[in-house]
C-alpha cells in the first residue's frame, strides 16, 4: 500500500479538496494480490487502490472507461510481424502507467 500511495504522491496524481455541491463521489477500496514466483511460492505482496466505478449513473457521471492493457490477439500478431521482419523485441512493465496521462474528466473519489 505504501509503494502504491507513493507513486500517487511523487505523479501529483490528486489533491485534496472540499466536496464540490451536486458532484457524486466515487468509493475507493484496496485491493490485495499475491504476486508468485514459477514454484508457486509467495515473492511479495502487491496493494493496488481501486476505484469503485460501479457506483456512477449511466448518463450523469460517466462516458467511457479505459483499460491501459493490450489484447492477447494484438500481442500475437505484434510478435509475429517481429519474427517475421526479424526484428529484435524487447519486454518491459511500466509501473503505474495510468498515472502518466491527462484526463480532460474531473473524477470525485
Amino acid at each position: 500500500m505504501q509503494e502504491e500511495l507513493a507513486e500517487y504522491e511523487r505523479n501529483i496524481v490528486w489533491q485534496i479538496i472540499p466536496k464540490p455541491k451536486g458532484h457524486i463521489i466515487v468509493g475507493t477500496r484496496w485491493a490485495y494480490k499475491n504476486k508468485l514466483d514459477k514454484s508457486g511460492a509467495v515473492v511479495r505482496n502487491k496493494g493496488i487502490l481501486v476505484a469503485k466505478w460501479y457506483s456512477q449513473l449511466e448518463g450523469v457521471d460517466y462516458d467511457e472507461t479505459y483499460a491501459p492493457t493490450a489484447r492477447m490477439e494484438a500481442i500475437c500478431i505484434f510478435i509475429s510481424y517481429d519474427a517475421h521482419k526479424n526484428i529484435k523485441l524487447h519486454q518491459m512493465d511500466v509501473k503505474s502507467a495510468f498515472l502518466n496521462s491527462e484526463l480532460k474528466e474531473e473524477g470525485y473519489l
